[in-house]
């Protein structure tokens, strides 16, 4: 069974850039890292972009390998190859957790997202993303109440899925 990431954290960062990966993303970083566990640090894939708006993606090991199989697929010398590879490939950074839990943002990631002082880090199942926390709050509430508003008020977001083991 392949865990995937859940939750939401607000983790400080530092001006240097430090900020801790939760626990229980680490423990799917070092799932998804097929050197793992004979080394102890997972690592993972950091995507940005102007295709992102106002957040960062991160991958395991193993979903980013997907991703570039993808690309892969697709015809060699294509435009939507080469719009792939540049837009996931060439906006991609891979590093690694360090022994305290933690990974060092570089600037101009940060730049990005306007990160300074708290960051959230809200699971996506596959991938979690990575926020400054005032975007996060106040773009999150104002979709979650414009979409809640379409809905009947008695609606439940599990109606959404198809129950397990299908229809």
């Amino acid at each position: 069974m392949v865990l995937s990431f859940r939750g939401e954290f607000h983790q400080k960062v530092d001006s240097k850039g430090r900020m801790s990966i939760p626990a229980d993303f680490r423990a799917v970083l070092a799932d998804g890292d097929p050197r793992c566990p004979e080394v102890s640090l997972p690592r993972l894939v950091v995507l940005h972009g102007p295709h992102l708006k106002n957040c960062l993606h991160a991958y395991t090991i193993d979903a980013m390998a997907e991703i570039e199989d993808g690309i892969r697929r697709l015809p060699r010398g294509s435009v939507e190859r080469r719009r792939a590879s540049r837009m996931i490939l060439g906006k991609s950074w891979s590093t690694e957790i360090d022994k305290d839990g933690r990974i060092v943002l570089p600037q101009r990631l940060r730049q990005q997202i306007g990160l300074e002082g708290e960051a959230v880090m809200a699971a996506m199942g596959d991938y979690f993303e990575i926020w400054n926390a005032q975007t996060y709050d106040d773009l999150e509430s104002a979709e979650t109440e414009a979409w809640l508003d379409e809905m009947p008020e008695d609606f439940d977001p599990l109606t959404l899925i198809d129950p397990p083991g299908g229809a």
